[in-house]
Parts: C-alpha cells; structure tokens; sequence
C-alpha cells in the first residue's frame, strides 16, 4: 500500500477517533497532525537496513549503510543474488560485524529460498508476518513491527515493549516509571486505541522528537 488518498482518509479518520475517545493523545494529534505513516514496497532493502542498523546510533548505522550500497551501482538496490555473492570480508570492510554480515546473509538465503515471500505480504496477518520475518537469523518482533507499521502501513500494530513507547506514555500519561507491556496494553484498551494503535505510537513517537 501506497501513501494514496484512500490511505491518507484513513489516517484522518484514525486522528479523528483516537482525539474523541483519549483526551490527552488529543493534545498530542492537535499538536503534531497530521500522521506521517508513509508505505512503500521497498521491502527487502528496509529489511537488510534494519539489519545493518541494529544496536548501532543513527549516524554510526548511516555510515556503514553508506558504504554498504557504495559496493554496488548506486543508482539501485542490489539484488539478493549480489549480496550473496559478496565475500564475507567485503561485507565486514564496511564496519558491519561477524555477526551482521551472517545476518544479511541469512535474509538474502532466505529471501531466495522462499522462506521470505514478500508477494504475499498483503495477504497476510500481522502474526502471520511477524512469524515469516523472524525466522531470519536477527530479525525480532520490534523489527517486524517497524516493517509492519512503516513499509506496509499496517494500523493497529502497538510496539509495546518499544524503549521511545514507554517514555512516552510515562510523560503523557503522568506515569511515576516506565510502563510495562501489559501496563500499555491495559492503556489502549482503556482508552480504545484499536484499531488505530500504529496512530497512537507515531504521536507518542513525535512528542518525544518534539520533546529533544
């Protein structure tokens, strides 16, 4: 799904529930509106930059993305087979570690075996897609979730175990420490975030942003 006019109906129709029924992510949808949630089908390349990125800062994680695409014409993406053929000490030149590079690996293999089917993605759950994507060596359920909310616009997705979540709603909510899990999932219910609760986080998200 494309960031097309049905899309962006929906996001209106999302800031206009979740204002109505929680008073206090009203300030936040007033404040920052509207929601910047953009699909795209750039999945295997998202998925490979989630991976290169991972426990890194963003301009560490920019860098070694940076010379990663600089191994190959710059003016695509390359392909799995490319990747795959890349020696192991090509792909650790660029600062990605032992580990890094065995996950890369790991997501082209798969991605070329048919573990990974991105042509089906828009037929399948959120559960389904968390389930398919994790079988990829270093991919979890946050970087999943990220794909769900971000590349495939899915709007109901609550990352709730997500560091900037917490933070989040500890301030917003007046919270003396950081919610738990289950400590969120009881606030979205209370406050009926669903079945917009990829809404909520991007606000929650951008008041922290705002907040720095």
């Amino acid at each position: 799904m494309k960031r097309t006019t049905a899309f962006l109906t929906q996001l209106e129709i999302a800031e206009r529930v979740l204002a109505r029924s929680d008073e206090r992510l009203r300030v936040l949808i007033k404040r920052y509106r509207p929601c910047q949630i953009s699909p795209h089908n750039r999945y295997f390349e998202t998925l490979i930059r989630a991976v290169i990125s991972q426990q890194l800062s963003t301009k560490v994680a920019d860098t070694i993305y940076g010379r990663f695409r600089g191994l190959y014409a710059p003016a695509r993406f390359p392909k799995p087979e490319q990747i795959l053929e890349t020696a192991d000490e090509v792909l650790r030149g660029t600062g990605m570690s032992n580990a890094k590079v065995s996950f890369v690996k790991d997501l082209v293999v798969k991605t070329g075996d048919g573990t990974i089917r991105f042509n089906r993605l828009s037929r399948m759950s959120d559960e389904q897609i968390i389930e398919m994507f994790t079988q990829v060596k270093g991919i979890g359920v946050w970087t999943v979730q990220m794909f769900l909310i971000f590349s495939l616009g899915r709007l109901n997705v609550l990352p709730s175990a997500d560091l900037g979540i917490r933070k989040a709603i500890q301030i917003t909510y007046g919270l003396d420490k950081l919610p738990g899990t289950q400590e969120i999932e009881k606030i979205a219910d209370e406050y009926h975030w669903r079945p917009y609760c990829s809404v909520a986080s991007w606000f929650l998200w951008r008041s922290l942003q705002k907040n720095e």
